[in-house]
C-alpha cells in the first residue's frame, strides 16, 4: 500500500481489445468470428501488427513473426495496417475520455491512463466512470473496451488485463495487498522472462514473497532495479497521470530486405542517423544520448547507447557515434542483421537545463 500520506488517486486504465484487427472486423463485416492477422505481409521479413481474437486462440500474437503466425493459423485473413484509420478511431476514443477527466495520459493508439479523481461529469465513483467510458466506446465506435480502476497506474494496468476482452476489473485500496500476494512475478511491469529466472533462482516466484525478499540482495543482483521490484510488489506507484507527455525519444529504424553483415550496415546506419536527426530538428529538440538498436537474423534485439557531455553537433556526428557503437559491440564478426535503428534521446529540457533556449 503507499504510505499514508500519499494522496489517494482513482486511477482507470482503458486498453483497446484487440485495437487493429477490431477496427478491421468492425468496418468488413465478413471478417465477424474470422481469424484476422494484421501485418505488411505474411512474407519472412514481416511481423504481425495484431491479431483478432480468434487468431489469438491459435497461439498469433504481435509482434510475432509473420512466417510462424501463417504457421500457427493457416487459415487467417491477411490485412495491412491502415494507420491513419486507427488514428482516427484512436482521437474518437480520446474525445470520450476527454468528457471525463482532462487528466489522460495515451500510451499508445490503443491504451491511455486516466486521473478520474476529479471526473467532470459528476459520476459518483471510479468504477462507474470506467463502465460509463466503456458503454460510451461502444456505442460511439462499435469497440469494445477494457478497463482496470485502481488506486494507481501500475495497479490500473495489471487489472485491465484481468478480464479481458469487454472487462472491467476493480482494485479498490484494502484489497492491494490480498491481490498482489499470489501474483506471479511474470505479471510486474518491467519483469521479463530472464528477471523472472534469475528470481526463481533466489525461490521467488510470487508478488508476496518479493515482497518479503532482502532489496539489498535484490539490488546486488539486479541493480537498481531490484529494490523498486520490492515496492511494485507492495503496489507502491505514485507516478502521477500525466497529459500531453513529450516524446522521450525519437528514433528512425529499417527491416532489410535481405540480412546483413556488420560491414554492410555503415550506409544504413548513416540514413537512419539523417533521419532521426531530422526529426529532432523538427521538434527542436537537443539529445545528448544516441542509442544503436539491431535485430539479428534469429529476432534476437540487441540495443547500444551512448550519452555524451555535449549534444552532437549535426547528423553525421550521430552516425560516427552510432557506427562506434556497432564496433564496440563485440557481436561476432559473422553475425547478420534484419533489422538496424538509431535513435536520440537525453533531450536538455528533460535534463532541466536551459539548452535549448540558448541555442534557439
Amino acid at each position: 500500500m503507499p504510505p499514508a500520506s500519499a494522496p489517494l488517486r482513482k486511477i482507470v486504465h482503458v486498453d483497446m481489445d484487440a485495437f487493429y484487427a477490431s477496427v478491421e472486423q468492425r468496418d468488413r463485416p465478413e471478417l465477424k468470428g474470422r481469424p484476422v492477422v494484421v501485418a505488411w505481409s505474411p512474407e519472412p521479413r514481416s511481423v504481425v501488427c495484431a491479431a483478432s481474437y480468434e487468431a489469438r486462440a491459435f497461439g498469433v500474437r504481435s509482434a510475432m513473426p509473420a512466417t510462424r503466425a501463417a504457421r500457427l493459423c493457416p487459415g487467417a485473413v491477411w490485412l495491412r495496417p491502415d494507420f491513419a484509420r486507427y488514428k482516427e478511431v484512436s482521437r474518437q476514443v480520446r474525445q470520450i475520455f476527454l468528457r471525463h477527466t482532462e487528466l489522460v495520459e495515451p500510451l499508445s493508439l490503443d491504451e491511455a491512463y486516466l486521473d478520474v479523481t476529479v471526473e467532470r461529469t459528476g459520476l459518483p465513483s471510479a468504477t462507474e466512470t470506467a463502465r460509463v467510458i466503456r458503454a460510451e466506446i461502444r456505442a460511439e465506435t462499435g469497440l469494445t473496451a477494457s478497463a482496470g480502476v485502481a488506486p494507481n497506474k501500475l495497479l490500473a494496468k495489471i487489472a485491465s488485463d484481468w478480464k479481458k476482452p469487454d472487462g472491467l476489473f476493480v482494485i479498490r485500496p484494502h484489497q492491494v495487498e490480498a491481490f498482489l500476494a499470489p501474483l506471479p512475478v511474470g505479471k510486474l511491469p518491467g519483469v521479463g522472462r530472464a528477471t523472472e529466472r534469475l528470481l526463481a533462482e533466489l525461490g521467488i516466484a510470487t508478488a508476496g514473497e518479493l515482497r518479503r525478499a532482502d532489496p539489498r540482495l535484490l539490488e546486488r543482483r539486479l541493480g537498481r532495479f531490484g529494490p523498486r521490484l520490492v515496492e511494485l510488489a507492495a503496489g507502491i506507484d505514485e507516478r502521477p497521470v500525466l497529459p500531453d507527455r513529450p516524446t522521450r525519444s525519437i528514433s528512425a529504424e529499417r527491416t532489410f530486405d535481405e540480412d546483413l553483415p556488420a560491414p554492410a550496415l555503415g550506409p544504413e546506419i548513416e540514413r537512419l542517423a539523417r533521419r532521426a536527426w531530422e526529426g529532432a530538428e523538427r521538434r527542436r529538440r537537443i539529445a545528448r544520448t544516441v542509442t544503436l538498436k539491431l535485430r539479428t537474423a534469429d529476432f534476437r534485439t540487441l540495443t547500444r547507447r551512448r550519452t555524451l557531455p555535449h549534444p552532437p553537433r549535426d547528423a553525421a556526428e550521430v552516425a560516427g557515434l552510432a557506427a562506434a557503437l556497432l564496433a564496440a559491440s563485440g557481436l561476432p564478426a559473422e553475425a547478420r542483421f534484419r533489422l538496424a535503428g538509431v535513435g536520440l534521446s537525453g533531450f536538455a529540457d528533460e535534463a532541466g537545463d536551459d539548452l535549448q533556449g540558448r541555442l534557439f
